[in-house]
Formats: structure tokens, C-alpha cells, sequence
């Protein structure tokens, strides 16, 4: 296995790589960068909009149809009832963008099989309704399936293709994107995305889900982010960016499902779930933050956490939630201060990765502010003493990533001879530079790979 630090030059690498070669690809601002999946009506577009306005809903497709799929819903309403143009009508409303994740695979093969034109007709009915293009304007882009891995490929595929090339003659303006990815073969939770090398002009964007998952069952365990145990966390990510180039180049690349589990309870003995290990809240928002901070490295364009709300289970899946019963955990507050510090700026470059665990990457934005992330890469509750050099301008702010509503006192650092001396911890800390320079132009590789070569990386 490559090592953490070989790695992470390849990141960074065809990160630039990419900007280089087309100047349209630029990284997208952390405002335009992170999402979060929500769930239909339960979902509370006012309490979480602190957060950003990206939200990814799981349409269930079933809601629509009825579950032996025999007829056209009622638009705006479904076959059970569900008003939609309520549901994203108030997402609108509180300044949301909308990605329906058409959950297909919640229907039976066995019915699906000979609904071509049905299928088709219901992609075409849902773009005229709710579409960009449409008077509603309640969706901006549309996921073909989840995770529909109990579909075989064969099905998915003619699903794919029927539905898509009916959303792009009813409304070319709503964006189209997979389900879920890998890049090897199709399995539970997965499809290949070589079932889509002949159907890329029907797509827009690549998906994918990746969790740091060290351990499967009994324990389903997580780690932190830059763990070198990892094998598949970024590189997954990586491998999906390969692909995208070789085979879809100019299509977007969304990260649709990453996230922690953090619960207050013990898992029942009993269950299936007896050995699950989760995350404490610090941990989750400590490890939500630089996973972002991370994708936002890469040459992709959003990344949707999971997941929005939790009832506090102590399973897999069940406490990924960025609040509890409704109330914010500390991965909320730390959501909310990521986006409220660096909302209006955007990847610039990495300036440090150490063998010490200590990372520093910069943002920029477009009116001469830079931002310097450092935080320390430990996987433990642990703080360390760090120089750091070659400052970019007047130091305006030093703050840490918050885990309350009232975030931490630090001292700001005195800036001597152009270098700053602080405490580094799990939580990220943020420093806020004025500087005389305007926005730049990306680094080339090579210019990358010399500055890497300079700093002993």
C-alpha cells in the first residue's frame, strides 16, 4: 500500500493537473462545495441552512408509481399522497438547490420489467414539472438510483437509458447523474461505472459514496480521515477521477454519501449490531470537516454528507445525523462555522503534510484573502506546537473549529519575521490573511511538484 504522505502527492497532483489543463476547472467555492442529504418531509430546510444550500433528497420512486408501478402520479402530488411541490417548494423557499435521487431500486425487478414506456413517460412527466425549464423550477439535477445493486445490471441499464433520454428531450436543462459508482465490478451498493462508458452523453454526473471504514462486520468501524490503514477512502475517490478522465472528461464528479455515526447509547447485545463501534460527537465533527476540507482538494465538484437528522441508534447508519432529535451535535456547529469562515473561498494549494501529522492546506478568494486550515492528523486527542512560515499577508483572525454554539478562545498569534507559532489539535484552526495580491492563476505540476520537492515533501 502507497504511503500516506506518496499518496497525497498524487492527490494534489492530479488535482492541478486537472485546473491546469482546462482553466474552466477550477475548484468551486466551499459554499458551492458542500451538500447534505435530506429525506422528504422530514426534512427541516430552515434549521439547516446555516449549512449551505446543496441538499440531496431520496425520492422515492415507489411514492410515485405505487409499488406495482401501473400508472402516471398526479403531479405535484404522488400515487400516496405526498404533495411535492409542498415538500421542495419549501426548500426553494429557504434558499435550497435541489438533487432528487430517484430511488428506483425500491420497486421489484420483476415489475419494473416491460414498463420501458411507463418509465420514460413518469422521467419525462417529473422534468416538465419540477425541472429548471419548468414554472415550478423545484429540482436542479436528477440521481438515476441510489444504491440499486439488488437491480441487475442488465435492468439498471435499460432504466438508465430510457429515463435519461427522456428527462434530456423533456427539460436538457435538468442535469442527469448515476447512482452510486465504483470503479470495479458492480456489487450491493454499486454499480460499474463501465456500464456507462457508451451512455456518457446521456449524463452530466459521476457519483459516488465512500466511507472510512477500517473494519466491516461485526464492527463496522470508521477511523479518521488521513489514516494510513485506509485503502479505499480517497483512493476510491481517486480511481473514480482516473476514470472520469479517460473515459467522461469534462463531467462533474459528486461525492454523494460520506459521514460518522455518533451515538450516546450502547449497542443492544442482542442484535445484529452487538459489536458496532461508533464515533464520539467530537470525533464525527472533527472528521466531517477534514474529510471535507480533503474532497475539497480534489478535482470534483461537491460532496453531500449523511446524513442530516439521527433518533441517536447505535448502528451503522443510524447516528450520522448533524443533529439529534432535531438538536445540533458539535459536527452541526463545526458544519456551520466551516461554512460561514471559508463559504466564500476556495481551494488554493497544500503548504504542508508532515510526518508529524500536521496538515496546512490554503484557500483563496476573489478579493486578496487567504485562508490557512491546519490541523494535526493523529486519529487521538492529542496537540502539537507547530511553526509555521512564509506568511501571506496581515493576519486578521485565528479561530478553531467550534464543537458549541460558543466556539473556543484562542490567543491570536503574533506574526515575527514572517512566521507564526501555534497549537495545532484535531480541530482544525482557521487564520484569515488580508494580502495585496489579487486572484492567481493555478500552479502548473511541475511548478507543484518543485515546490513539493523544495519543502522536503
Amino acid at each position: 500500500m502507497r504511503s500516506l504522505l506518496w499518496r497525497f502527492f498524487l492527490w494534489s497532483g492530479a488535482a492541478l493537473l486537472t485546473v491546469a489543463s482546462s482553466p474552466a476547472a477550477e475548484h468551486p467555492l466551499m459554499r458551492d462545495f458542500i451538500g447534505i442529504c435530506g429525506h422528504t418531509v422530514q426534512f427541516n430546510p430552515k434549521l439547516y441552512s446555516p449549512i449551505g444550500h446543496l441538499v440531496r433528497d431520496y425520492h422515492p420512486v415507489e411514492w410515485d408509481l405505487g409499488g406495482k408501478a401501473e400508472k402516471l402520479p398526479p403531479f405535484p402530488l404522488t400515487a400516496n399522497g405526498v404533495d411535492w411541490e409542498f415538500v421542495y417548494g419549501s426548500w426553494k423557499t429557504a434558499g435550497w438547490e435541489t438533487d432528487a435521487c430517484l430511488m428506483f431500486e425500491t420497486i421489484q425487478e420483476n415489475i419494473l420489467k416491460g414498463k420501458t414506456s411507463l418509465l420514460g413517460d413518469y422521467a419525462a412527466s417529473l422534468a416538465k414539472e419540477f425541472g429548471p425549464s419548468s414554472r415550478r423550477k423545484l429540482i436542479q439535477s436528477v440521481e438515476i438510483g441510489n444504491e440499486p445493486g439488488q437491480l441487475s445490471d442488465a435492468c439498471y441499464r435499460e432504466i438508465f437509458t430510457t429515463t435519461a433520454q427522456a428527462i434530456r428531450k423533456a427539460d436538457p436543462a435538468l442535469r442527469i447523474a448515476t447512482c452510486a459508482t465504483t470503479t470495479g465490478p458492480s456489487h450491493r451498493y454499486a454499480k460499474s461505472l463501465d456500464l456507462f462508458k457508451d451512455k456518457t452523453k446521456l449524463l452530466d454526473i459521476i457519483t459516488l459514496h465512500t466511507y472510512a471504514q477500517l473494519e466491516n462486520w461485526p464492527t463496522w468501524k470508521r477511523t479518521f480521515p488521513e489514516d494510513p490503514r485506509l485503502n479505499h477512502y480517497i483512493p476510491d475517490v481517486e480511481n473514480t477521477i482516473h476514470w472520469r478522465d479517460q473515459y467522461a472528461p469534462n463531467k462533474e464528479i459528486w461525492i454523494t454519501e460520506y459521514g460518522y455515526d455518533s451515538t450516546t447509547k450502547q449497542p443492544d447485545p442482542k442484535s445484529d449490531f452487538a459489536k458496532w463501534v461508533g464515533v464520539t460527537d467530537t470525533q464525527q465533527a472533527q472528521w466531517i470537516v477534514r474529510s471535507c476540507l480533503l474532497f475539497s482538494s480534489l478535482p470534483i465538484q461537491r460532496a453531500y454528507l449523511y446524513f442530516f437528522n439521527d433518533e441517536d441508534q447505535p448502528m451503522l447508519h443510524g447516528s450520522s445525523g448533524i443533529t439529534r432529535h432535531f438538536q445540533p451535535k458539535p459536527s452541526f456547529y463545526a458544519l456551520v462555522h466551516l461554512q460561514k469562515t471559508l463559504g466564500n473561498y476556495r481551494f488554493s494549494k497544500i503548504l504542508r503534510q508532515d510526518s508529524n501529522g500536521i496538515w496546512l492546506f490554503e484557500y483563496r478568494d476573489d478579493s486578496g484573502h487567504c485562508a490557512w486550515v491546519a490541523w494535526l492528523a493523529s486519529g487521538s486527542d492529542a496537540h502539537r506546537e507547530v511553526t509555521l512560515g512564509g506568511i501571506p499577508g496581515e493576519l486578521l483572525s485565528c479561530e478553531e473549529m467550534p464543537l458549541s454554539a460558543n466556539p473556543p478562545s484562542i490567543t491570536k498569534p503574533e506574526p515575527q519575521d514572517a512566521t507564526i507559532r501555534l497549537t495545532v489539535g484535531e480541530s482544525p484552526t482557521y487564520l484569515i490573511f488580508k494580502t495585496n495580491e489579487k486572484k492567481k492563476q493555478p500552479e502548473s505540476l511541475s511548478e507543484n511538484r518543485e515546490n513539493c520537492r523544495r519543502e522536503g515533501f
